[in-house]
């Protein structure tokens, strides 16, 4: 039987997430009336701001129809990896879309300062369903839940900046890329299993913390031969017929996004041995 919650809709974090549905609902409807372009950055945008008002919105429905508990997944969980996942698309489509688009457009500027607005409410969403200290609750809400949505979701931005012609002739270069994969294969499925109920199949902290230990020591050789192999190739260009899409600035932006995902790991690291070593012999 269903059963309204109004209660879902009045606390801060439901408040939250009917701000959230609005403001993504405005930044694809303006971006949507200046007309189509099938641009791959303007697709992303426009499917950031899609997925975001879609999922928030069913989140907002099953939470006050009072179906999220009947559901066979851990909703604290899915609900928490979401919101930490939405403010990084967000962000990403909020700096995409005024660098490439915005032009002396009242719409396109609109759109660009509540898609802003929705980043940061995401972001405060994240901030209230995080687990605090001494609180039981989900893992995807703790830090080391939330780094491995973080570490995800890096490693896809390094995956559209790939560009297969640049790095099948280099072994060391394919080896970063299997860095890449494998890590992300690695988090994809630490998301999955918690979400699911599954961590029982598996000694779920011990695994981690090994996981976690072993992505670091492959990211370290990752940020060395990226730029080492990369840059020695492919020297920076004279000039590019579009700056915003120079095929040299991907190059940098993975090696960036190399060294923030292994700061990531690390973080990462030394929370799992803070959980396995000290917090579970206490």
């Amino acid at each position: 039987m269903i059963t309204l919650d109004f209660r879902t809709l009045t606390v801060p974090v439901g408040i939250v997430r009917i701000l959230e549905v609005i403001f993504t609902c405005i930044s694809f409807s303006l971006v949507a009336s200046v007309g189509h372009t099938t641009n791959y950055f303007w697709t992303w945008c426009m499917f950031t701001w899609c997925l975001c008002f879609c999922v928030t919105f069913l989140i907002l429905l099953l939470e006050f129809i009072s179906l999220s508990a009947k559901l066979p997944i851990s909703w604290e969980d899915f609900t928490s990896a979401f919101s930490m996942l939405a403010t990084l698309m967000v962000l990403a489509a909020s700096i995409i879309y005024p660098v490439n688009f915005t032009r002396p457009n009242g719409k396109q500027i609109g759109a660009t300062v509540t898609s802003c607005l929705a980043f940061i409410l995401y972001a405060i969403e994240v901030g209230l369903t995080r687990a605090k200290p001494g609180e039981i609750s989900g893992f995807l809400s703790t830090v080391p839940g939330l780094l491995k949505v973080l570490e995800a979701f890096v490693a896809c931005i390094i995956f559209t900046c790939l560009d297969y012609n640049r790095y099948y002739q280099y072994a060391g270069l394919q080896w970063c890329v299997a860095v890449y994969s494998i890590c992300f294969l690695f988090a994809f499925l630490v998301i999955i299993f918690t979400i699911g109920r599954l961590q029982f199949l598996v000694p779920f902290d011990k695994v981690l913390t090994g996981c976690n230990v072993l992505a670091v020591l492959m990211y370290i050789t990752a940020m060395v031969i990226w730029p080492l192999y990369s840059f020695k190739t492919h020297p920076i260009p004279s000039h590019c017929a579009n700056p915003a899409q120079c095929p040299w600035n991907n190059l940098v932006v993975i090696t960036f996004m190399t060294c923030f995902n292994l700061v990531a790991y690390i973080v990462d690291t030394v929370y799992s041995f803070r959980l396995v070593f000290f917090i579970s012999r206490t």
